[in-house]
């Protein structure tokens, strides 16, 4: 069934160049790919280039930008169907810019939606355990990443220079440090000079959703987009890090989504557990699966931590703020940008911002 699936997206990536004129023949395409970090590699390098007076467009899973004007690109998607992107290309093309930035996932390379794309560099970020429910294992996950380098005129797996970034850009996180190095290594691959590329970091602003100090005051509020074991085991020490310092808690409110890699849930329970003081395990985009089983199942790798099962998020939320006490910080991982909240077979409207807020006004000091 999925080999008919992917020959049907072959061709509908075959009439989407022939119909739009292989429009990133026109174009220094790069190509983002990796579990974590795709979409904060993907601006910082818009940024650079940006910064260095050239023209670029792009696509990540926060939106599409395409001659600065911005757009959705649907509920719970990064890199759009066929016929859309090669729209956005063509736009990018008529809009005379000289490089298209493109956030790229494993589903798109494996149903060759990006068929045709002319890429002039592909990067790897990292490759960790994710969407194993697609994929047969990781070994097939790691094979599908890789095909973006196999297409690409140049390939890149993730920069390792990052000596001289860390040296000058104060507080950047681990996790971070691996992405500024990437896109470092894709700037200087287009020619940039080291002067251009690290003044351009010292300007530039983390995207939506990433790592996002959303309040600050007797507490902290953080949003983040981390939805993986890796992303979480990054994302949590990092936050105590800078945030904490010893001294506050750090009350963590996540779920993870149903009809997808089942497998990582007691993996986020376990990262959570490692590195969090109180837990509130809460729905995400559950789909036909049952909240319940999901959140047991992230549960059963909770072994040393206080958590609270919370399926509605909204109350999940508010519960969280409402426990927070001077010097804590609440982190919620998982939604971020993302604008809808698939409960069943309906996707209500969801906005983490505004969840806090309202949150906020339950909360007396």
């Amino acid at each position: 069934m999925q080999k008919l699936k992917n020959t049907y997206h072959l061709l509908q990536a075959i009439v989407a160049n022939l119909w739009y004129g292989f429009p990133s023949r026109k174009l220094k395409v790069i190509g983002i790919t990796g579990t974590d970090g795709k979409t904060t590699t993907t601006h910082l390098i818009v940024h650079i280039l940006k910064f260095a007076g050239k023209k670029v467009s792009f696509v990540s899973s926060v939106f599409a930008s395409i001659g600065g004007k911005e757009s959705d690109i649907g509920f719970h998607v990064t890199t759009p169907s066929s016929f859309a992107l090669q729209k956005l290309l063509k736009q990018s093309v008529d809009n005379g810019d000289e490089y298209f930035v493109l956030e790229t996932t494993s589903h798109a390379l494996d149903q060759n939606r990006v068929w045709g794309i002319n890429y002039e560099i592909g990067l790897i970020t990292n490759i960790t355990h994710e969407h194993l429910d697609y994929h047969k294992n990781f070994k097939d996950y790691e094979k599908t990443k890789l095909k973006l380098l196999k297409i690409s005129k140049f390939a890149i797996k993730n920069g390792n220079n990052i000596e001289n970034i860390v040296k000058n850009i104060p507080d950047l996180t681990t996790f971070n440090q691996y992405n500024y190095s990437s896109a470092y290594a894709v700037c200087k691959q287009l020619g940039l000079s080291d002067e251009t590329i690290l003044k351009a970091m010292k300007t530039f602003h983390l995207p939506k959703g990433r790592l996002d100090l959303v309040y600050d005051k007797k507490f902290k509020i953080i949003i983040d987009f981390a939805h993986t074991p890796n992303a979480l085991l990054q994302l949590l020490p990092a936050v105590r890090k800078l945030y904490l310092k010893g001294k506050g808690r750090l009350i963590h409110v996540f779920g993870s989504a149903g009809l997808r890699d089942f497998t990582k849930r007691p993996l986020m329970g376990e990262a959570s557990d490692k590195f969090s003081d109180v837990i509130f395990i809460t729905e995400e985009d559950y789909r036909i699966e049952d909240p319940k089983e999901i959140s047991q199942q992230i549960a059963s790798g909770i072994k040393n931590k206080d958590y609270l099962i919370v399926l509605d998020r909204q109350d999940a939320i508010n519960k969280a703020i409402k426990f927070a006490k001077v010097g804590d910080v609440v982190v919620l991982t998982g939604k971020a940008h993302e604008k809808s909240l698939c409960r069943g077979k309906t996707e209500y409207e969801w906005d983490e911002y505004e969840a806090v807020e309202k949150a906020l006004k339950t909360v007396k000091y």
